[in-house]
């Protein structure tokens, strides 16, 4: 079980002018319960979780169409996954396979006032990602992963709303730059691009319209693979080291009319990460992008191909 409660405030007005004051207020309960199979083998588990979150929006200036009110997201999430790693820090061997399903109850075929896409969130998530760890030669790994998200409605002539979206681009850590934290979207990271929510955004922020408002707030599908050479410089328990080369394509889109798995902006790059039990796993990457990203409406800057990364956490996408 778990609560939490955050809060994001925009320093404009006076605080004590609450007509003035911008904030997005979180508030979330969640009960899981998992357990390990033991069919077809015992590296199988099967977890389930009800969670609740209410979002409390005041001036918010990132959600179009929707800047202050209440938004509520129930959602029961099932996730079935193997896992035959050998050793989490610096893995050698085996593979990391999880399939997930994230459903809200499907307001727009109930009859009565549950019609407002951002005050009652619907959507259905589905969620696929996989990573395989193969010995070449000696210590030296090769690691591939591939990644895939989509999000939908019950109801075709519904769009999904401005939450658990999938934003992708730079290091995935969550910051959208620009002073935009957005709460309840799956950040993807994609060495070598911008963050999510700079001028060159993944999908790119152009304008909203009115048979799609939530245009600029993330993707609604996302597909990535990467591949990756990992060679350890020390493997000491206390601080294991290790650098590493890394090629990796993906791409996320706002409409299942432009979504096509083939069309990738790709990356390539070097780096490392020490693990250390007092701090987790840190890191940097250098990112080199091989294709142009479509600029946000306006913008005069010119696209930067080459970006430097630091990494905090084990990164899952």
């Amino acid at each position: 079980m778990s609560l939490n409660r955050s809060v994001i405030r925009y320093g404009y007005g006076s605080v004590f002018d609450v007509s003035s004051s911008q904030s997005l207020k979180t508030n979330s309960i969640s009960v899981a319960l998992g357990r390990q199979l033991r069919v077809p083998d015992d590296f199988f588990t099967l977890s389930n979780s009800l969670s609740l979150t209410n979002y409390d929006l005041t001036n918010y200036p990132y959600f179009p169409g929707f800047s202050t009110g209440n938004a509520y997201n129930v959602t029961l999430n099932t996730t079935l996954a193997r896992n035959s790693i050998d050793n989490p820090t610096y893995t050698r061997r085996g593979s990391s396979l999880s399939l997930s399903l994230s459903l809200t109850p499907p307001y727009s075929v109930f009859p009565g006032s549950h019609t407002n896409s951002n005050e009652w969130i619907e959507f259905h998530k589905w969620m696929f990602d996989a990573s395989w760890f193969t010995p070449i030669v000696g210590k030296l790994v090769l690691n591939t992963r591939a990644h895939f998200g989509f999000i939908g409605t019950y109801n075709g002539s519904r769009t999904p709303g401005p939450f658990e979206r999938f934003k992708m681009g730079g290091a995935g850590l969550g910051y959208g730059g620009g002073g935009a934290f957005l709460v309840g979207t799956d950040y993807i990271g994609l060495r070598g691009y911008d963050d999510p929510n700079g001028a060159y955004a993944i999908p790119t922020a152009q304008a909203a319209s009115a048979a799609n408002p939530n245009v600029g707030l993330g993707g609604i599908a996302y597909n990535k693979f990467v591949a990756e050479l990992r060679y350890p410089v020390s493997l000491n328990p206390a601080a294991t080291v290790y650098v590493l080369s890394f090629a990796e394509a993906g791409n996320a889109v706002d409409a299942y009319s432009q979504y096509n798995p083939f069309k990738l902006y790709r990356s390539a790059g070097f780096g490392a990460r020490i693990f250390m039990s007092a701090f987790g796993l840190l890191g940097f990457d250098y990112g080199r992008a091989f294709d142009t990203v479509v600029p946000v409406p306006g913008t005069s800057t010119a696209q930067d191909f080459n970006h430097f990364h630091f990494i905090i956490g084990q990164q899952i996408r």
